[in-house]
């Protein structure tokens, strides 16, 4: 049984205060989901904060999920109502993507500017979503420059920051904020095999276990095809032979830490398929 996961950095308590104060300066939020995990790499706590500002949920990261699934994923959203659009982070060409549908989403408020005689000013959105789903790497990528850090860890933007794409959108960046307490261990897991929770807060062997038992559930083929093993009733059985298979030993023994540690690399640099983890229906 997994062990149960918490997490609350003290600067993520502090984010969580600017965002409610910084919310009455800007039109709209840009949330930043993981197209693997769009269900669990939503913060609950956005509605709360978010309120009634009109909303427009990227599906960051496409390029590792199945294509689809995505296409699954947006039509659920669409269906609710919701704005969203799926993004391929590295791609780098979605400037023109985003500043549609931002005029879009922020229509009325554009009318209502011009019905005053205003001059329309650029939108203004809030950047927000929990560690490592791209916010930064997005930015930057609008911006056409390096306006905020990156790195493929959680915890690296720590403060607010004004970013201005030309005359069409000013963009606030968020660090990324996850909520107290998983009250579902599942979403714990998934959201650190996306690396979303830093890989010393959740044992690697209850992660490896979670994600072995999936595949073989749901992708079996993997096992099959690319490490060429059977699959056993057991996970760890299943992750055994692929220690055996690729020489993961240790003075003749299985080493164990090495073996849970390459499969979920493995599974993050998607060296064995791309996977959408969990479907609206779910």
């Amino acid at each position: 049984m997994a062990r149960s996961i918490q997490w609350y950095p003290g600067h993520m308590t502090k984010a969580k205060r600017q965002m409610e104060q910084s919310l009455k300066m800007v039109d709209f939020v840009i949330e930043i989901r993981d197209a693997r995990i769009p269900f669990s790499s939503k913060n609950p706590m956005l509605d709360e904060l978010v309120k009634n500002k009109p909303r427009l949920i990227v599906l960051s990261k496409k390029d590792m999920a199945e294509a689809e699934k995505t296409a699954e994923w947006i039509n659920y959203f669409q269906t609710e109502g919701v704005a969203a659009l799926a993004l391929d982070l590295t791609a780098g060409r979605y400037k023109n993507d985003i500043v549609k549908a931002s005029r879009q989403l922020c229509a009325p408020l554009i009318e209502k500017q011009k019905r005053r005689g205003i001059r329309p000013r650029p939108l203004r959105a809030m950047v927000c979503g929990i560690p490592n789903v791209g916010k930064s790497t997005l930015i930057n990528a609008l911006a056409g420059r390096k306006a905020a850090q990156t790195a493929n860890k959680p915890g690296v933007t720590k403060s607010l920051q004004w970013i201005r794409l030309g005359k069409d959108i000013e963009l606030l960046d968020t660090p990324g904020v996850l909520w107290p307490k998983f009250e579902d261990q599942t979403i714990g897991l998934k959201l650190a095999l996306i690396g979303s929770i830093n890989d010393t807060i959740v044992p690697m062997d209850d992660l490896a276990l979670y994600a072995c038992s999936w595949l073989g559930q749901n992708h079996p083929e993997v096992f099959e095809d690319y490490y060429q093993v059977p699959i056993h009733e057991q996970p760890y059985d299943t992750l055994q032979e692929i220690a055996r298979k690729r020489g993961y030993l240790k003075k003749g023994e299985i080493d164990d830490d090495r073996l849970m540690k390459a499969f979920i690399k493995d599974i993050r640099d998607c060296r064995c398929g791309t996977f959408t983890w969990e479907m609206p229906n779910d």
